[in-house]
């Protein structure tokens, strides 16, 4: 009886099913198929027709149509007629990522570590501005600094100098929207990366009579390295190519290379010269994460 109740038993559980060793083999394959193709058809593809398209002639035209000749000419001539645009772009994003370092290192430490019951209240708070549209929230960056609006009012009652006696349409109102739009993008890895940080590890450090600042320089820091390099890279390559927070809260005298690229694709229509500018600034700005990721040591983070 015993020995029928078993089988029963065994008839009625699921047995684990096994995969063969060729489909084991594929499995992986097949799980990334999906992702491949999209990257292929909506990335690779679009980078080839890309590079084709800078090496077109330049003498062609949206009407009369373009002719490949291979004009690697289109680089040189377009990378040292704006050059000065290049140069503000990597400066505008070098100086947005170090800001949005400096503000969002602390707001990240204290919602991941200080914020109790509070945390996913500071959350929502720090992922709420991508509710609106990029757009809207750069046009209230331009009310927020008009020359009649508060700050301006606030700053020359406190005498501080400004640019022309402005905000508005100089590079510090540039690099505070860029600032304000891009700091998300540095909070969020910040706070997954110290959410992780055992607390025990500071209070030993704590009990091993290590100061506050050497609490932060010997344990914090270097256990956050992967969030601090995660969340300057999301923040310096978009800021990098931006042009909308140029063009809205500045002048032609602070327009970065995307604003550029961007006129010569839908204003000028010079296919060849656009599309080698655009490949040169990712050309640039992939040497400048590769470099920038070896020089931190935390090749693991990409």
């Amino acid at each position: 009886m015993s020995a029928l109740g078993h089988v029963g038993a065994g008839a009625g559980t699921a047995a684990p099913v096994e995969l063969s060793k060729p489909r084991r083999k594929w499995l992986p394959y097949l799980l990334l198929l999906p992702g491949g193709l999209w990257l292929i058809l909506f990335f690779a593809v679009p980078c080839v027709q890309l590079l084709a398209t800078s090496l077109y002639d330049p003498s062609g035209s949206l009407e009369d149509g373009y002719v490949m000749t291979w004009h690697v000419a289109n680089y040189s001539d377009t990378v040292s007629q704006y050059l000065p645009q290049f140069g503000r772009s990597i400066g505008y994003a070098a100086l947005t990522t170090v800001f949005s370092l400096i503000l969002g290192y602390p707001l990240a430490y204290a919602i991941a570590l200080k914020s109790g019951r509070f945390k996913n209240i500071l959350l929502i708070c720090v992922i709420a501005p991508f509710f609106t549209s990029f757009l809207i929230r750069t046009l209230a960056w331009k009310v927020i600094l008009s020359d009649n609006g508060t700050v301006v009012s606030v700053l020359n009652a406190l005498h501080v100098p400004l640019p022309d006696g402005r905000l508005l349409a100089t590079t510090p109102a540039v690099i505070a929207g860029l600032v304000y739009n891009f700091l998300p993008f540095m909070v969020l890895p910040l706070y997954a990366s110290l959410e992780k940080l055992d607390p025990r590890l500071i209070e030993a450090a704590g009990d091993l009579y290590a100061r506050p600042v050497a609490r932060f320089t010997r344990v914090v820091l270097p256990l956050s390295m992967p969030g601090v390099v995660a969340g300057t890279l999301l923040t310096f390559i978009p800021a990098a190519g931006d042009y909308i927070n140029a063009e809205l809260l500045g002048t032609s005298r602070q327009y970065m290379i995307g604003n550029v690229i961007q006129s010569k694709f839908l204003k000028v229509t010079d296919y060849p010269a656009a599309a080698a500018l655009s490949f040169t600034l990712m050309a640039a700005i992939l040497v400048l994460v590769f470099v920038y990721v070896r020089r931190a040591g935390t090749d693991e983070v990409l």
